[in-house]
């Protein structure tokens, strides 16, 4: 079984609440779970073989202030992320077109481009149209952890 790291992007909170939601569908499918709101460098995925990033998007497409450092270090570090498997859930709002699912898209973009594995295809939850982004969310884990 998996050793997942649960890596949150987060301002408001809800990217918080999708990761509580989804730590018992994981757990239940015997891999072990652990959060992070707090993750800075690559180092602090020692220990796990999969990442999942769950995060929202504020501003003008930007990723969230507390996950911020993590991408920056990432950028600038430029890490081999390839022993490690990855999946992304985005949060957004379609009402802004331009920027939807920024943040996610862009952690998404950097993992990949950093070597890291990326497992099924990334979740795009909209909030113009759910406004409970952890129901979607378990629904997808659900099948995410299929593939883990």
């Amino acid at each position: 079984m998996a050793n997942i790291l649960v890596l949150i992007g987060t301002e408001s909170g809800n990217a918080q609440m999708v990761a509580d939601a989804v730590r018992d569908p994981l757990e239940d499918a015997g891999h072990g779970v652990t959060i992070s709101d707090k993750a800075t460098h690559a180092d602090e995925f020692a220990g796990h073989d999969t990442l999942l990033v769950i995060c929202a998007t504020h501003g003008s497409g930007d990723i969230p202030s507390n996950i911020l450092p993590l991408h920056e270090t990432l950028s600038r570090e430029k890490p081999d992320l390839s022993p490690w498997r990855y999946g992304v859930i985005a949060l957004g709002d379609m009402t802004y077109q331009d920027t939807f699912c920024g943040g996610g898209k862009q952690m998404d973009a950097l993992l990949e481009k950093l070597g890291a594995r990326k497992v099924g295809d990334r979740l795009e939850v909209d909030a113009s149209i759910q406004p409970l982004p952890d129901e979607e969310a378990v629904g997808w884990v659900k099948e995410w952890v299929k593939l883990v």
